[in-house]
């Protein structure tokens, strides 16, 4: 309909109901709805601007989010004022509390809580009265904003302004306390709930739930759930995926997926709930998490059977998995899989495999996938850039990361502040101060400031490279200048930065401090850094936990263990909860002095104050215990460890399968060898740290056919120490057996030390096997061409780049190469006098040709 029709239509029905009728017909296109409004309103104000007309289209421009629009309708309804008295439209403004609210609602909507401050004001000058729906949304706004005391009050004040406050006012208030980490303050809350006869509902408890469970504090998250049920509830999908994540993020995967059988299974004393999509990307992030790549895999085969592996969220969880440990043909091959299962990987899913080559190393593959993502139509966003540029920074190809920066301009990306900085930071680690100028002045011609973000990379920078005292001069002197402080570096930062407005000032934050803080307890300086912490304390800068922590770790490091106790004893006086990571660093400084009952004692405190000891709490008492030779009691807290359902890191199986091969207790290190498996599944780095430990105690052949059974389970060679193995098999005379080990390793393809074959080449010489010494000879020389071949490690498909990058990882490859280079040097100075020249490397044919190729997997 027409504006110009529906006010004709208007012009012969003008009472109230009919225009809230017109108004509601048309408010499928609010601007219509808008427009016609304002037309009779100025043709029949009285009846147009009436209650219920005001209601209708104050609700219609607030669910289209036209705030400009609402305004101009209280602009319309204050200065226009009917003659009649009793229908005054100041006075309609002032009994309209449903006006207002529309108005609340629009700017919470649009990010706006500044102006439900202003709207609040206005309503109570123009006597309107506000009800309850008016202060739930004043406490909304106050939330998040992060006002929640002030959000307490008005709760307080509800029932003194007429209106009792609702389940929706107190669950306002606890899920604002929740998110921002004060769960036992929105306990509170819910007590008041049922001491004032408001019903508790499930949404509220699983609210609070779900704020325990993301502080860790999984005993009063239980103790919850147990309440629920007492108050009538039970709990459901919501209430048991907010545990199962908790339990994932403190590592304790194994007993969220045991929750997660017993929802599929239904069993117990309750009916449990089923399941859902949420509740197995829980687990599975979990899994991949803690690096239970193989329990992952079935998980992610029970999820296709029961069809909840069919969303494009899952194939990123599993990918990402997969990347971050180190399963790169897998993860090539999902890629693939998910194209098959009819889900074209998204920009996100690029990213994701960009991202976890970027940090193996491994930046060549990932601008590899790069230029797949753009044959298959993707364009690189920033984020994509920033992962390449951030992989070729940790590689210390800082020239490399700077042409990131050109590439993105290039192709229409431009770069974030984010972006520049991660650079910027990498310049500054490295020292190299001059570029980093550069980097500033490019980033200030771009319009992304001098931030404080870029003023605490200098400042990491300086005091990564000693020069703390130059920091703490520059820091002193931003509370001055601001950014102009940085001049003292050189005149070149005078140009880089430009205070002459107040506003664009960088003044010290929490962060600044907290490097200065810790530049200065890892120097040593302790007593300076406390004298910051009060510089801090009065610029009403608060101290958070991460800087009690690294007081804590700093008096641990230089021995002074009291004072540590101090820090931590002053953080429970401030009102911090002490996390785990304190508790943590104070009993791995009491091991390092060796007090094994103190270090006891403060694990009983853990669990007395509701703080949940993780494996790192586990490893340090263990380590102390094997250290001391006590091997039987740290095996002891091993099993106490799995008890607990606290999952071992590989730490924990490293650390007493070495003590307990020192120790010549070999079948107790198969013990634990064997636990692990059972726990972690066919683990390569299980299976490396055990045959390496019973190589360098002697147990030789153990260790070969260890050895053998990680060949046969495909295991990549180059993490074991499989020329420590060869060498030690020929000091013991089993020369066949070291010899069909090397062979059998170049026929998967892998690409051995030449400094491995020396060994038996020599055994073999002096066994006087000639022709096996030469023939060995001739491989280790096609060996060492193929790692001076640096083409033979870049193929142009990117899929096949990164299978074949897999035996690159590991290793300085410059130290290697030089390694290699001496024993060719070597072999060539012992070539008898009747050769004239060394044996040129063979081509890969005929037989050779198979010792080559790469694993065919």
């Amino acid at each position: 309909m027409s504006a110009s029709s529906s006010a004709a239509a208007a012009t012969t029905t003008v009472t109230s109901p009919s225009i809230v009728f017109l108004l509601r017909r048309n408010s499928g296109d609010p601007a219509l709805a808008w427009r016609l409004f304002k037309h009779l309103s100025s043709s029949f104000p009285s009846s147009a601007l009436s209650a219920s007309s005001v209601s209708a289209i104050s609700g219609i421009l607030a669910r289209s989010g036209m705030l400009a629009e609402l305004h101009h309708l209280r602009h319309l309804i204050l200065r226009h004022p009917s003659p009649s008295s009793s229908s005054s439209l100041a006075a309609l403004a002032r009994s309209s509390s449903h006006f207002y609210n529309s108005l609340i609602r629009s700017s919470l909507r649009l990010g706006r809580p500044d102006l439900v401050q202003i709207l609040y004001r206005d309503l109570l000058l123009s006597g309107a009265t506000p009800n309850v729906q008016t202060l739930n949304l004043l406490m909304l706004s106050l939330c998040n904003s992060g006002h929640l005391d002030d959000a307490l009050k008005v709760l307080d004040k509800m029932p003194q302004k007429g209106s009792q406050p609702n389940e929706f006012s107190f669950g306002i208030l606890i899920r604002g306390y929740c998110r921002a980490g004060r769960a036992d303050q929105a306990l509170e809350v819910l007590n008041r709930m049922g001491r004032q006869g408001c019903t508790r509902n499930l949404v509220v408890y699983n609210t609070l739930i779900a704020g325990f469970c993301r502080e860790g504090k999984l005993p009063e998250a239980e103790s919850l759930v147990e309440r629920m049920r007492e108050d009538g509830l039970f709990p459901n999908v919501v209430t048991f995926n907010a545990r199962i994540s908790a339990l994932c993020k403190a590592g304790r995967v194994l007993q969220a997926h045991k929750i997660l059988r017993d929802m599929k299974e239904g069993g117990g004393d309750f009916a449990l709930p089923r399941p859902n999509q949420i509740t197995y990307n829980l687990v599975l992030g979990g899994f991949c998490k803690e690096g239970l790549v193989e329990e992952s895999g079935v998980l992610v085969e029970e999820m296709r059977r029961d069809g909840f592996f069919t969303q494009l969220e899952s194939y990123n969880i599993w990918l990402s998995g997969l990347l971050r440990n180190r399963r790169l043909f897998e993860a090539t091959k999902l890629l693939e899989q998910m194209t098959m299962d009819g889900l074209e990987p998204s920009l996100h899913s690029y990213n994701i495999v960009i991202d976890g080559l970027c940090k193996q190393g491994m930046v060549s593959s990932a601008r590899s996938v790069m230029n797949l993502m753009r044959e298959r139509g993707i364009f690189p966003d920033v984020v994509a850039y920033t992962s390449l540029l951030h992989g070729y920074c940790l590689k210390g190809m800082v020239k490399s990361a700077n042409w990131i920066l050109h590439e993105m301009v290039i192709n229409g990306c431009f770069p974030n502040a984010f972006t520049c900085n991660i650079l910027l930071h990498s310049l500054w680690k490295e020292g190299r101060v001059w570029e980093a100028e550069m980097l500033l002045k490019k980033m200030n011609e771009k319009g992304y400031g001098f931030d404080i973000v870029s003023c605490n990379i200098v400042i990491d920078g300086l005091c990564r490279h000693g020069k703390l005292d130059k920091a703490i001069e520059i820091v002193n002197g931003m509370w001055l200048h601001g950014t102009a402080a940085f001049g003292e570096l050189g005149n070149a930062f005078l140009g880089l930065v430009d205070d002459r407005n107040d506003s664009m000032k960088c003044f010290p934050d929490l962060f600044t401090y907290s490097i200065l803080i810790n530049g200065l307890c890892k120097a040593g300086r302790l007593d300076e850094a406390k004298k910051k912490m009060i510089e801090m304390l009065g610029k009403k800068i608060t101290p958070d936990v991460v800087i009690y922590d690294t007081f804590i770790h700093g008096f641990c490091k230089h021995g002074k263990i009291s004072s540590a106790f101090k820090v931590l004893r002053d953080m429970e006086k401030k009102g911090f909860q002490p996390s785990t990571k304190a508790y943590n660093l104070l009993i791995w400084g009491l091991g390092m002095k060796n007090k094994i009952d103190d270090m006891h004692n403060l694990i009983d405190e853990m669990h007395k104050k509701g703080v949940n000891p993780d494996s790192t709490t586990y490893n340090n008492l263990i380590q102390a215990l094997c250290e001391g030779g006590m091997v039987g009691r740290a095996a002891s807290l091993f099993d106490e460890m799995l008890k607990r359902g606290i999952l071992p890191k590989l730490a924990s199986f490293s650390l007493l399968i070495k003590a307990f091969c020192k120790e010549g207790e070999f079948d107790a290190a198969q013990g634990i060898f064997q636990t692990g498996l059972a726990t972690f599944g066919e683990k390569e780095s299980l299976y490396c740290l055990f045959s390496d430990e019973l190589c360098r105690y002697g147990k030789v052949v153990e260790a070969k056919e260890l050895f053998e059974i990680s060949l046969a389970r495909g295991f990549i060679v180059e993490n074991f120490s499989y020329r420590c193995l060869i060498e030690e098999l020929c000091k013991v005379n089993r020369v066949a057996d070291a010899h069909c080990l090397l062979i059998a390793m170049m026929s998967r393809g892998s690409l051995l030390d030449p400094a491995a074959f020396m060994p038996v080449i020599d055994a073999l010489g002096k066994d006087g096997k000639k022709f096996d010494a030469d023939k060995l000879s001739e491989r280790m020389m096609d060996m060492a061409a193929r790692q001076d071949d640096e083409s033979y490690n870049e193929v142009s498909h990117p899929l096949r780049h990164v299978i074949g990058s897999k035996t690159r990882v590991h290793g300085d490859e410059g130290t290697r190469k030089d390694e290699w280079h001496a024993v060719l040097n070597r072999y060539v100075t012992n070539i008898p006098p009747n050769n004239k020249s060394p044996p040129l490397p063979r081509k890969y044919e005929g037989d050779t040709k198979s010792l080559f190729i790469r694993n065919p997997s």
